[in-house]
């Protein structure tokens, strides 16, 4: 179809345009933006400098893409929004830059979905395939692990992980790493179990899913320490990957494992 550039947009001279790239009415694209073949970019839409765009993604109107980071240590420095290939970006997003001292780039992966008014902090990273619900709010360095979905309104602080596979129920607040597979929920969101049915529509046999049932109660259920629940989930469920993935995400934790809905995670 070729590139459509309506006349009220402004783009800037230097500013990279790929092929069959659709720019709408009063869209503003600054300079220092590279845009990729097949993306379109509803009116009013706003990209900011220092922004790559990946091929066939949808900006949606009034969303800003790559504004500075909201964090008072920045001065301006040359920092980064990458995002990669098909992503569904709606109405009033933003998606903010790095910062120099948190390693200068925010990366969005591929296939995501954000949905209106959702926010992503600087130094975030989201793998491919993640949905943001209406108004989901990322702090500043949260990485969203592949097909993690975040419900409306709900809220991640910064530094925090979220496993890849794991559900985050609308209007939670989640303050601390969240495990693969999992499911939480509540206004200080507790671990509420696996995320059963997302797994099922991603494909997990029951074998996967019952392997991993295991593996919960006997990190979370059993009342056994941490060291101790995970050289019994790796004795009795050796050659699961999943439960691998599992097992590897809470030993490398910084920030600790959310609690679960019962009692405080290994007091």
């Amino acid at each position: 179809m070729g590139t459509e550039i309506h006349p009220t947009a402004i783009v800037d001279k230097n500013a990279k345009i790929g092929k069959d790239v659709y720019i709408g009415p009063y869209v503003v694209i600054e300079d220092k933006v590279e845009i990729g073949d097949g993306c379109k970019i509803d009116a009013f839409a706003n990209i900011k400098k220092y922004t790559k765009l990946g091929k066939n993604n949808h900006i949606y109107a009034y969303a800003c893409i790559g504004g500075p980071p909201q964090d008072l240590k920045f001065k301006g420095e040359e920092t980064y929004l990458i995002v990669g290939d098909e992503n569904c970006i709606r109405e009033y997003v933003t998606l903010h830059r790095g910062t120099e001292h948190g390693g200068g780039v925010t990366k969005i992966g591929s296939r995501c979905l954000i949905m209106a008014y959702a926010h992503v902090a600087h130094d975030c990273i989201l793998e491919d395939e993640v949905i943001m619900a209406n108004a989901a709010s990322l702090a500043g360095h949260v990485i969203i692990e592949q097909g993690a979905i975040l419900g409306g309104l709900s809220a991640v602080h910064q530094f925090v992980r979220i496993g890849k596979y794991s559900y985050i129920g609308g209007m939670t607040g989640v303050a601390q790493d969240v495990p693969p597979y999992t499911l939480v929920a509540g206004e200080r969101g507790t671990m509420r179990g696996l995320n059963v049915i997302g797994l099922r529509r991603r494909g997990f046999s029951s074998k996967n899913i019952k392997n991993l049932k295991k593996a919960y109660r006997i990190l979370w259920r059993s009342g056994l320490k941490k060291e101790e629940a995970i050289k019994k989930v790796l004795e009795e469920i050796p050659d699961d990957p999943h439960v691998a993935t599992l097992i590897d995400f809470v030993k490398r934790s910084e920030r600790g494992i959310i609690t679960t809905n019962k009692s405080q995670l290994w007091e």
